[in-house]
């Protein structure tokens, strides 16, 4: 008649895991298991320590102090939009995204057209600059280049963005616009220095989540390598390459430094000129307007503001919501 046998005397009364140097060994059935293991009473509940207790208590305050930091980011964001709103929308009107502003700039009316053609026609430019010279490194860095230099490229590409716009804009003036006059290709030029790492590094990111089956597979008919590039490998990472374009654009359509230094002294008037005269555009326009001292200027200040605000959030949403459907197609 076989019976329980008692449980050893070094096991501990209260149900946890004793020190190590008080446990006594186990037969061990597997002889690469531990040499030692831990006992523990069945019969005994397991109760909280305060250990425990203070690993809850930070776990708790560690996901309230979360939930508060992204409160406040949701918070700061609604109440930027939410300033903007309410000061632009009695002006913003289909007259005023479609006239030019008055000629003095103290009469009420008027509106922002000609700085939308040449905030358009800037950052289009910018981004026949940038978006190839990205690309190139981005691929450069992923398919051609070696491990030192693709870190030493990832490092100035950083850099570079990390470069402060005043300074960029100050480079700009001192290439391009020192001993001419200002023009809007320089600051197009400006504007692509500021979108190119945005670019490079997010089309490096899209083109490192191509699989690597696929570039072996393509690699084992005989294919070349640039000839797979292009063929497999960036039409895969297309949609991450629209994308970061796309945020990039978005980015530079709100940067207004450079173009202080390159393009700010320009007509009402539109104009296409960029290689004769400064080009306008809407985030020197807001700067100058709101430095007025006049309720109307302010007035066309806030429309524009909010117009510029209004196309940063619609590109940002609809490129965000076209590559969750890329992404959801891929997967499934």
């Amino acid at each position: 008649m076989s019976s329980t046998p008692p449980a050893p005397a070094d096991v501990p009364v209260d149900g946890v895991l004793a020190p190590p140097e008080e446990q006594a060994p186990l037969e061990r059935e597997d002889p690469l298991a531990p040499l030692t293991e831990y006992r523990l009473d069945p019969a005994r509940p397991l109760r909280a320590s305060g250990h425990l207790r203070r690993r809850q208590l930070v776990s708790r305050t560690m996901d309230a102090l979360q939930s508060a930091s992204a409160l406040i980011a949701v918070s700061v964001l609604a109440f930027v939009v939410y300033s903007v709103v309410s000061h632009g929308a009695s002006i913003l009107s289909i007259s005023f995204l479609t006239k030019g502003p008055p000629l003095i700039e103290t009469e009420p009316g008027g509106g922002i057209a000609p700085m939308i053609v040449g905030t358009a026609t800037l950052v289009a430019i910018a981004a026949a600059i940038s978006a190839p010279i990205g690309i190139l490194a981005a691929l450069y860095m992923t398919e051609f280049a070696g491990r030192r230099s693709a870190r030493l490229v990832r490092l100035a590409l950083d850099l570079l963005y990390g470069v402060p716009t005043i300074v960029t804009g100050l480079f700009i003036f001192a290439l391009l616009v020192a001993g001419k006059s200002q023009m809007g290709f320089a600051g197009a030029v400006g504007l692509a220095i500021i979108m190119l790492p945005l670019i490079a590094r997010a089309t490096q990111e899209a083109l490192v989540l191509v699989p690597r089956d696929l570039r072996q597979a393509v690699e084992a008919l005989g294919v070349g390598r640039w000839r797979a590039v292009r063929g497999v490998v960036l039409p895969s990472a297309l949609g991450g390459i629209l994308t970061a374009t796309v945020l990039s654009i978005a980015r530079a359509a709100g940067e207004t430094a450079p173009l202080l230094f390159a393009s700010s002294v320009f007509s009402n008037g539109v104009s296409m000129n960029i290689f004769g005269e400064a080009t306008p555009n809407l985030t020197v326009y807001i700067y100058k307007a709101s430095e007025g001292a006049n309720r109307f200027g302010w007035a066309r200040a806030w429309g524009a503001a909010l117009a510029l605000l209004g196309f940063i959030l619609v590109v940002n949403i609809a490129i965000r919501a076209f590559d969750a459907r890329r992404r959801a197609r891929l997967l499934g």
